[in-house]
Order: C-alpha cells, then sequence, then structure tokens
C-alpha cells in the first residue's frame, strides 16, 4: 500500500512509471467509450471513497471515471453530511469506518493537517486530490500532458509559470526537481513562492528563477502555466490582490516572448489571468490537459494498490 500525498515523497523513478503506464492506457483506449472497462479490469470489486472539503469539478469526474474504467467503484462523500463536519466524531473514528468500507480514499481538502490526520489512520491508501499546500495529481498529469504534446521529456523543455505562487505552482516547483527542468517564475514581490517552498528549492540545490517582469519569464518558453489569481477560499483584499497582477495578464503579446510553438495550459478554472484570445487559441491545450487527469489517475491508483503494469 502506498499513499500519493505530495510528489515530494514519490521516488523520481516511480513518477516516471506512472506516466509511462499512463501513456499504454491513454493509447489502449483509442476505440473505447468513457465506461468501458480496460482489460483484465485490474481494480475489479475495488471501491474508492472521495470526499471534498473544497469545490471540485474536473477531480471529481476523473476519479470517478479512473476507478471505472479500471474495474472498480465510486463513492462521493459530502463533508457536510458526516459527524466528522460537526465535530460529532474524530477523524481517527472516521478514518477506521474508512478503511473497513472502502479500498482507497481520495481526499479534497482545506487543511494539509486534516491530510495528515488521515494518513496516520488510514489502513487504505489516501490520494490528495487538492490541499492547501499541494496539488499533486494535476501537476503529474500535467506533466503527461506536456511530453504527449511536445514529444519530447520534460527535461528538454523551458517551462515558465506566470501568476499567483499557490498550491499547484508548489508541486510544479517540486516537480521541478524530481524531473529535473527549468522552471521560471513570473510573479509580483509580494506574492513570490512561501519560505518552507524556498528552503525545499535551496535544501535540492534546485535553480528556480523567480522573476518580477511576466515578460523575462515567459522568454524562449516551451510551456506556459497559469492559474487563477483569486482562489475560492482566498482571504485576501481581492481588489488590491487583482490589481498587483494587473501587468501579468497572459495575451499574445505576452506569449510573443515564448517560443513560437510554446503551448499554453491552465488547470481551471480560469479567471481574468489569461486574455481569450490566447485561451481560445491553437496554443492552449486546457481541454487535452484536463482529459489526461483520467488516464494518468488510473495509474496513481494502481501505483497505489502495487498493481503498476
Amino acid at each position: 500500500m502506498k499513499h500519493f500525498i505530495s510528489i515530494k515523497d514519490i521516488p523520481a523513478k516511480d513518477l516516471r512509471k506512472i506516466l509511462i503506464d499512463a501513456k499504454k492506457r491513454k493509447n489502449s483506449r483509442k476505440y473505447l467509450s468513457n465506461l468501458d472497462i480496460d482489460k483484465g479490469s485490474p481494480l475489479k470489486g475495488k471501491l474508492l471513497i472521495q470526499m471534498f472539503e473544497k469545490s471540485s469539478l474536473r477531480t471529481r469526474l476523473s476519479f470517478y471515471l479512473a476507478i471505472k474504467q479500471l474495474g472498480g467503484s465510486a463513492l462521493t462523500l459530502r463533508p457536510d453530511e458526516l459527524h466528522l463536519s460537526r465535530g460529532g466524531e474524530s477523524i481517527g473514528d472516521t478514518a477506521k469506518i474508512l478503511s473497513s468500507f472502502g479500498n482507497a480514499f481520495m481526499f479534497r481538502t482545506d487543511s494539509d493537517k486534516k491530510l495528515e490526520e488521515f494518513k496516520k489512520h488510514l489502513s487504505i491508501p489516501v490520494i490528495n486530490g487538492l490541499s492547501p499546500s499541494s496539488h499533486p495529481t494535476q501537476i503529474l498529469s500535467d506533466i503527461f500532458t506536456v511530453e504527449e504534446i511536445k514529444k519530447k521529456p520534460i527535461h528538454k523543455l523551458n517551462i515558465a509559470w506566470i501568476g499567483d505562487c499557490n498550491n499547484v505552482l508548489n508541486s510544479l516547483i517540486v516537480a521541478s526537481i524530481k524531473f529535473s527542468f527549468k522552471l521560471k517564475i513570473g510573479c509580483p514581490k509580494k506574492y513570490k513562492p512561501d519560505k518552507k517552498i524556498m528552503d525545499y528549492i535551496k535544501k535540492n540545490n534546485n535553480k528556480i528563477d523567480i522573476y518580477s517582469s511576466p515578460e523575462k519569464a515567459s522568454f524562449n518558453a516551451d510551456v506556459l502555466f497559469s492559474d487563477k489569481v483569486i482562489s475560492i477560499n482566498d482571504k485576501v483584499n481581492k481588489i488590491k490582490k487583482l490589481k498587483s497582477f494587473k501587468k501579468f495578464k497572459i495575451d499574445k503579446n505576452l506569449m510573443s516572448y515564448a517560443k513560437k510553438d510554446c503551448i499554453f495550459l491552465h488547470c481551471l478554472p480560469r479567471g481574468n489571468e489569461v486574455d481569450e484570445k490566447v485561451f481560445s487559441s491553437k496554443q492552449s491545450k486546457v481541454w487535452i490537459q484536463a482529459l489526461n487527469r483520467v488516464h494518468v489517475q488510473k495509474s496513481i491508483l494502481l501505483y497505489c494498490f502495487g498493481k503498476l503494469r
């Protein structure tokens, strides 16, 4: 049994195995419909329990299809329906029940501490579907998308991130160390990655360039990432923050600093951080990016169950 909580915790060779498996599985489904089951039904009889403390569309849909295509089933719980959310039951007791009824637990949470507490008490794999500090399933799927479109390993590409330094970027930074790719970040000076992630970069002797100029960060990029500046639960002065990011909007002019065949990726949902002309352009691969979540999450599930091919 293996957990999938942070890319930090997983050896680079295992991350690569997940991507290789996902590629094989995607190729084998060219003529299958969404609910057709993979050959061999590798997770037949397995139940994935999902719980969402934060809003979700892509993560919810992709994990549902992932377990279904592997031959298993999914059950989604709402926190407000459980004793846990009202303080009537501990995380430890809840975890014991989840472990008795399910075979894996996918948790999208507003608390890293809560995620670690579940890990401590669960006797089944736990997968981080998003937490305040990271979004590992998203970034691993994004690497899959980059390599699929560019037809090159990511360490041979220049990657740029323009926008807020959030949980998605944290996972991208960790991935840049695991996969040894160049990463340039463009963000306002007051919104740089926090001390914890900066210390992690220094500890791993990784050179990540951070610029207060979006043009410098975008220069010569093969891939340009972004995310929403204001997240749903952001407890900040939204007007002030949006004003700080005004010159970091991704438009055709900013894309012109990148390579001509640069692709644009965004984990969605989007806000005003990207111009419609970029978002709807041929360079934008956001829909492929979203669909690829299914294939990679299937391989993540198999990794957690020790069943990677």
